[in-house]
């Protein structure tokens, strides 16, 4: 089986939609599927106002028509809202194709950050986005549920995973005062990250990646260390050497970020918002208070075993026969595909 997925978020992006792809592919080869994207890489491209690090394509419909028949593919998903998504959900709806979509971004909570637009008015263009879909995916069931009370259709359950071969503990020292507060993501006005780095905490604040608001908050909080982007094993020590993860996001799907930490043997400290809330519930494995301070004094008492063994429920491959299963369940296959039929999956 091949399942073409179209992308606005892609590399040299770093975020959780472009993890969230590049895992679930990794996942999907073991059951004996394989994933092809269409992404900005085929298109020309050019900055997002205010958000210079990403790119938005500029695809053309014949050239959208070309990569997707060239794909040949079995299913059709669309993962973002963006340009590409749009061209290829047209496509989809000019030829009568059954798709899927997924629902990866707070797009209302976002544009609400940087310009003064109506949230009803966002909701109402993604539910319209969203309406032709077989599935919409949502990472948890609070989501979910969220999703179809706003109007949404045919909303499915597509969990997340972690990799637990990167992320574990491991006895990293990174000789900075303890102890360590680290908050890893996009530096960005959305994440809220003033909300961590103005309060009154002991030890050391690190804050591991980048983004347009870097800067501004480098400037203003000089006490605090800005390690920019990290990966591979370079972030699981970070991870590891850590006492507390603070994660002050309010507008967050998943974030992903959080099983890593957990993983790691991190503790959780954040706001009792949709994100954290759904990922973590009433699990001993963080603090979760309108109080960000107290939350980060809770989690420190936390213990990191309890962490490690919350996070390996969450695999990938988990999350790429949900992801599979649904497919099946809502008859997103394209009719007239020549070749044997794929092993049904159940997650």
């Amino acid at each position: 089986m091949r399942i073409l997925v179209a992308t606005d978020a892609w590399h040299p992006q770093v975020n959780g939609v472009v993890r969230t792809l590049t895992k679930l592919a990794d996942a999907a080869k073991g059951l004996g599927v394989e994933f092809t994207f269409l992404t900005p890489q085929s298109f020309r491209t050019f900055a997002m106002p205010s958000y210079r690090d990403v790119r938005l394509a500029m695809p053309r419909p014949a050239r959208i028509a070309k990569l997707i028949e060239e794909a040949h593919p079995d299913s059709i998903h669309i993962a973002t809202e963006g340009p590409i998504g749009l061209m290829v959900r047209r496509y989809c709806r000019q030829r009568k194709l059954p798709f899927t979509t997924s629902f990866h971004t707070r797009f209302p909570e976002y544009v609400r950050a940087r310009m003064p637009v109506p949230e009803s008015l966002i909701w109402r263009a993604l539910r319209r986005f969203h309406s032709p879909s077989r599935a919409v995916m949502a990472a948890t069931p609070a989501l979910a549920r969220e999703l179809t009370d706003r109007g949404f259709d045919n909303v499915v359950l597509w969990p997340r995973g972690v990799d637990t071969h990167l992320f574990h503990p491991r006895a990293i020292d990174l000789c900075l005062p303890a102890p360590v507060f680290l908050s890893v993501g996009r530096v960005a006005v959305e994440k809220n990250l003033e909300a961590f780095l103005d309060l009154d905490l002991p030890g050391t604040k690190v804050i591991v990646g980048d983004g347009p608001a870097r800067v501004a908050l480098e400037e203003a909080y000089p006490d605090a260390i800005f390690l920019g982007e990290k990966h591979g094993e370079e972030l699981a020590d970070i991870y590891a050497a850590a006492d507390v993860f603070v994660f002050p996001s309010k507008t967050d799907t998943f974030g992903l970020v959080l099983l890593e930490a957990l993983a790691s043997g991190l503790p959780v400290a954040a706001f009792p918002v949709k994100g954290p809330r759904d990922v973590i519930g009433d699990a001993p494995v963080g603090a979760l208070d309108h109080g960000l301070r107290s939350a980060c004094f809770a989690a420190l008492d936390v213990s990191r075993q309890d962490c490690v063994a919350f996070a390996a429920n969450y695999t990938w491959e988990a999350s790429a026969r949900a992801f599979i299963d649904s497919i099946w369940a809502v008859g997103a296959v394209l009719p007239g595909r020549n070749g044997a039929e794929p092993a049904r999956f159940v997650a």
